[in-house]
């Protein structure tokens, strides 16, 4: 089975470098520009998380299809860190000890980073086994859902899976691992 992870368009806030997990931003001028150019590769049926950002994406990437919406693969919740960008967060005690951790840290107020990881594989595993009989399933998500998934369902390290807005991979699922095929 193919799967395709694409990363929403771009927002307001992905364009300033904020952590915007739970705010349900729309995708900006810029993000639906890019997204309205670019190829993607057909897809029998879109997968996405409730968040406005990736419903929007999917409808311009995939306008014949209704997207399955999946609440598994929300964004991670980033607590006191929402909304807010590197210089604001600097010099702040409860940002160093979680950056000091390599990001595994629960968020001060927010997520476990491995409970969100979970809860993502979760959504994936589930949502293919309901639409297995489908020949390209594309999911439409969040980069930290795809750094999820791929990063515990891949050889690919958690980091080592990001993506820009409206980037994402084309992989293959034999049932266990998912293999990367092509950059999108």
């Amino acid at each position: 089975m193919r799967i395709i992870f694409i990363r929403h368009g771009m927002t307001a806030g992905n364009a300033e470098k904020r952590y915007i997990g739970i705010t349900d931003e729309p995708l900006s001028a810029e993000g639906i520009s890019y997204i309205a150019r670019k190829k993607y590769p057909p897809a029998d049926i879109a997968v996405t998380s409730p968040m406005r950002r990736c419903i929007e994406t999917a409808h311009i990437i995939y306008p014949d299809i209704v997207p399955v919406i999946c609440d598994k693969l929300r964004e991670c919740d980033f607590g006191d860190f929402e909304g807010k960008n590197y210089a604001e967060l600097n010099g702040n005690a409860a940002y160093q000890h979680w950056i000091d951790s390599g990001g595994e840290d629960i968020f001060p107020n927010g997520e476990s980073p491995r409970d969100f990881r979970r809860r993502c594989v979760e959504g994936f595993l589930g949502t293919v086994k309901n639409y297995g009989e489908k020949d390209v399933i594309a999911y439409v998500v969040h980069g930290g859902t795809i750094m999820s998934v791929l990063s515990v369902l891949s050889e690919r390290s958690y980091f080592g899976c990001h993506r820009d807005n409206g980037c994402g991979y084309v992989t293959e699922w034999d049932g266990r691992r998912l293999i990367i095929t092509e950059e999108i």
